[in-house]
């Protein structure tokens, strides 16, 4: 198994009438076979062959998950061309542009949601000879095709091209690349990473070093198809072991798809669900809400199950027996009592969770742990096709991202470049044949990330004594005082917003300066929420006032002699806040596509504020400013 077509080639042969793709039709989810997607597959790579696609052409793909979504891929590379899958999330038309273009994509699939951003800049995509449309409801124009009669045509060409096809596949190296997998656009031009079907079939194996994945499993795929977690996980791992994929029922609009997640869930029951910190913290929240709707008593009940659960879980991993067995019989009677009436919300079948963001809140981990749905954090980057580590249900430690995989080297190296010892942090540095061939078309990138074999992943992290990875942050984003020390800020800032209902975000600034400054985005809900039980009027400067102290009380809950005292050195924490009144969304390009703060972005806008907190004016909570961005947030 060495290409992504023979990977696929052998789990038809040995699962043929195994459902792989769970899809709505007709209201009701509906399975399609290994078998029948293979026919799909042969059909559609006919075609392109009839078309004249050559090996190493590429192809873009910017459509939500489904059947089509697959067998397009797959057909893709079957012919030997490189898929060049894109976020469904891209909204600005030049990073849509940029990435096509680069790639020099000769065609695009496109689904009908998504289809009015490739007509916005289809005039300018010089080297895309046609486009192909997943359920066109919408009048075709010039240069496009509803994929239904290019599957029509596929028909009709595979009695000529059939043994094309074949050869096509079977002549693939695995040093031939798959996909090029673009980063999530935190600068104007983003990289281009080149993975060949080595990268993702060695990587395959590693990920199945550390889950079993028995043919029976089943997952509702949440994530982006493209996003290279769910891509490798949520895809090709499945396929692989024979198990079964289902699809997010479709709506006429992004938004109507993500409403449709919690009631897809109940229907397919999955077994396990990939998720990311984004994704984890609104199940959280989702939960959390259901149990306040019940009442007090429900409310207090769950909480004390909580603190009970943690207590006896621990981090999962050093917990003692001493004293447990009580502690145990009266955390199984909460389990039966509250917590299993929670899972039934995921279908009751659900096992497991597994992360797949750098940086997961330990209390994050341990909520999950202790409602009986445990999250496996894992650790993983595009460059490394992506799984690098990961927490499994067999050995596991809570606030870690688990252990290295099989058949894949690594290094922690301070800033000289030296191998830290166990518990000392520096760059995570690591080579294995799952690292990328490079970056397209970009040499001057691909010799500062790939050195001597080994992937530089600017991402900052320590062993400890037992082989588990802690991740620390991204260098680039690191705090730096103005004596040179250096300290991760996404811990603080996840920590504030994840323990405060009032925060809804936060970015933290310290560039060589004697103190740290934070941004805040409050939560309108519950500001006003907060002012009707104090019955104050939010466009009162009493509304106004009481807002800002409810916020510096959240932060300052954190300092010595708050309730949140000594998770993090003082010094780090925000001596200034300045309190936005728009958030951070895709739409400003302040997160990506991947759900991730855009730094530099929020860095670039809010400059002048920045530089306003270092003022004694700006010190100070109940500044001019701040008392303007509340009352713009709360009468807006």
């Amino acid at each position: 198994m060495r290409t992504i077509p023979q990977l696929f080639e052998d789990s038809c042969r040995m699962f043929p009438g195994n459902p792989l793709i769970y899809e709505k039709s007709a209201g009701s989810y509906q399975s399609i076979s290994y078998q029948e997607i293979r026919k799909s597959i042969y059909m559609l790579s006919a075609e392109l062959i009839h078309l004249g696609i050559q090996k190493g052409d590429r192809i873009a793909l910017v459509a939500e998950g489904s059947s089509k979504w697959l067998v397009t891929e797959l057909a893709i590379l079957y012919v030997g061309a490189i898929s060049v899958p894109l976020s469904v999330k891209i909204n600005e038309p030049t990073e849509l542009l940029f990435r096509i273009s680069h790639a020099e994509c000769k065609y695009v699939f496109v689904s009908d949601i998504e289809l009015s951003k490739i007509r916005k800049i289809k005039t300018r995509l010089y080297s895309v000879l046609q486009v192909f449309i997943f359920d066109a409801r919408s009048k075709l124009m010039d240069n496009e095709l509803a994929y239904e009669c290019l599957i029509e045509n596929g028909r009709k060409s595979l009695k000529k091209f059939e043994t094309e096809v074949q050869n096509r596949w079977k002549n693939l190296s695995e040093d031939d690349l798959a996909n090029i997998s673009y980063t999530s656009g935190t600068t104007a031009d983003p990289k281009g990473i080149m993975l060949s079907h080595r990268n993702y079939t060695a990587n395959i194996e590693q990920a199945c070093s550390l889950f079993d994945v028995p043919e029976w499993y089943n997952t509702l795929l949440i994530l982006s198809w493209d996003h290279s977690f769910a891509h490798t996980v949520g895809l090709y791992v499945l396929i692989k072991n024979g198990a079964s994929i289902a699809v997010v029922e479709s709506g006429k609009s992004p938004l109507e798809r993500l409403r449709n997640i919690p009631k897809n869930i109940k229907e397919i029951k999955p077994v396990f669900i990939l998720s990311v910190p984004a994704v984890a913290r609104s199940f959280k929240k989702n939960i959390e809400s259901g149990v306040k709707a019940k009442g007090r008593l429900t409310e207090k009940l769950f909480n004390l199950g909580l603190k009970i659960a943690f207590d006896f879980h621990g981090n999962a991993w050093d917990r003692k027996s001493a004293g447990k067995m009580t502690l145990g019989l009266i955390n199984r009677a909460f389990d039966k009592l509250i917590f299993s009436k929670i899972r039934e919300n995921f279908g009751g079948r659900l096992q497991f969770l597994i992360g797949g963001g750098a940086l997961l809140d330990i209390e994050i981990q341990q909520f999950f742990y202790a409602i009986g749905i445990p999250m496996y954090q894992g650790y993983g980057l595009t460059e490394a096709s992506p799984v690098i580590s990961s927490n499994t249900p067999a050995k596991h430690k809570l606030g870690t991202s688990g252990c290295i995989v099989e058949n894949l080297a690594i290094k922690i190296l301070d800033e000289n470049g030296n191998n830290c010892k166990a518990g000392i942090h520096g760059e995570i540095v690591v080579k294995g044949e799952n690292v990328m061939k490079g970056y397209w078309k970009n040499e001057k990138a691909t010799n500062e990330a790939l050195r001597d074999g080994w992937l530089y992943t600017g991402d900052l992290g320590y062993l400890d004594q037992d082989g588990f990875l802690y991740v620390l942050g991204r260098f680039k984003s690191l705090l730096i005082g103005n004596d040179g020390e250096k300290y991760s800020p996404e811990g603080i800032e996840e920590a504030l917003v994840d323990h405060s209902a009032y925060i809804e975000q936060c970015m933290l600034y310290n560039n060589q300066n004697p103190s740290t400054v934070g941004l805040i985005v409050p939560s309108k809900t519950a500001l006003l929420n907060f002012l009707a039980s104090k019955s104050m009027e939010p466009n009162t400067e009493e509304g106004i006032k009481a807002s800002m102290d409810l916020i510096e009380g959240e932060v300052k809950s954190f300092f010595p002699g708050g309730e949140n005292e000594n998770m993090f050195p003082s010094r780090w924490l925000p001596a200034a806040i300045g309190i936005l009144s728009e958030g951070f969304t895709e739409e400003n390009g302040m997160i990506n596509s991947t759900l991730k703060m855009v730094r530099s972005k929020v860095t670039d806008h809010y400059a002048a504020l920045i530089k306003y907190l270092y003022s004694p004016a700006g010190k100070k909570t109940k500044n001019q400013k701040n008392f303007a961005a509340i009352k713009k947030l709360l009468n807006q």
